[in-house]
């Protein structure tokens, strides 16, 4: 399906905040598919190379949230996720360099000796206040909104992973930035969790007429579930982009949840030897939380041969400093 050029015009005038990113590398992964047995050609799109707040896809999705944020004459950005959140950390990052103030919600103990994002944190100047369980977040987050408010000042609460159709809408614009750099692939595989990274990436796809499979590799949720948040993501970025019902939103959703293994940031053998395999044969860091969880599912349908021309890129998302903790 090709949506109308108009629909592509209205996505360039989303607002950015400025200077806008440069395009990250794009770089073919010979080595690795050498060591899978060829295959596909391989290709990375390094969204983990974004300078600002060690990188990662969340500083792309902040990119048009805070603005948004800031449209809003906001003095302080508020959002969630665990002690050891990406999310969490980029937010604090943004909103160091847009001179906002920062409250981050995090589930999980103080750690005694910040580390890795937990520490990167506490650098940036963001005020880190933790509650005991992921469904406690939304309810303080809402909170220390309604205490600034009290006290005159103007939050901006970003969503857990600014997963919303304003964050989904810089995956779409990146993916007319991938275009730039090379034809389109036959399939793209990323990690997916809140759904906004992948939810861009396909309504991308879609606004540039493109046969490219999306493939979401689960961090952690069952399928149904994050396929049930992106399609709720592309029907809020049809709104935004004034676009009918289902123009985005009836696109096929593909989420694989086989690798998740016992649970949200916990490594599997076959995320560990992806990070390995990535770093030997590449010089490729991932995080053992997303990416590596991600590449160990590209790396299973190659070898079960599920994958075996065309070309094949995976998407960075970043998130090493994980490595870290």
């Amino acid at each position: 399906m090709t949506v109308s050029r108009s629909a592509l015009d209205r996505l360039d005038q989303v607002p950015t905040l400025t200077p806008t990113l440069a395009p990250t590398p794009i770089e073919e992964l010979g080595r690795l598919r050498e060591a899978l047995g060829a295959g596909p050609r391989l290709f990375i799109k390094r969204d983990d190379a974004i300078p600002s707040g060690f990188g990662g896809n969340k500083i792309r999705k902040l990119q048009i949230v805070v603005a948004q944020a800031l449209a809003d004459r906001a003095d302080t950005l508020i959002t969630t996720g665990g002690v050891q959140s990406n999310h969490a950390r980029a937010t604090a990052a943004i909103a160091a360099r847009m001179g906002l103030e920062c409250v981050l919600v995090a589930n999980g103990a103080p750690p005694a000796k910040p580390t890795a994002n937990a520490l990167l944190d506490r650098l940036l100047g963001a005020d880190v206040r933790y509650v005991a369980s992921r469904d406690e977040r939304a309810p303080a987050m809402e909170q220390v909104a309604a205490d600034l408010r009290a006290r005159g000042r103007r939050p901006f609460v970003i969503p857990l992973g600014a997963s919303t159709p304003h964050g989904a809408a810089a995956y779409a614009k990146a993916v007319g930035e991938l275009l730039t750099q090379m034809p389109a692939p036959d399939t793209i595989v990323v990690s997916t969790s809140s759904g906004g990274t992948q939810a861009g990436i396909l309504a991308g796809c879609r606004l540039h007429g493109l046969a490219t499979r999306i493939i979401g590799v689960s961090a952690d949720d069952p399928s149904p579930a994050i396929a049930a948040t992106i399609r709720r993501i592309l029907e809020g970025l049809e709104t935004l982009l004034g676009l009918s019902a289902g123009a985005l939103s009836s696109a096929p959703i593909d989420v694989d949840d086989t690798f998740v293994g016992e649970g949200y940031g916990i490594p599997t053998p076959q995320s560990a030897e992806a990070i390995e395999l990535s770093a030997r044969r590449e010089a490729i860091f991932l995080d053992p939380t997303y990416t590596s969880k991600a590449m160990a599912g590209l790396i299973a349908r190659i070898r079960r041969r599920e994958l075996t021309s065309g070309t094949v890129l995976f998407w960075h998302t970043g998130g090493q400093v994980g490595l870290f903790a």
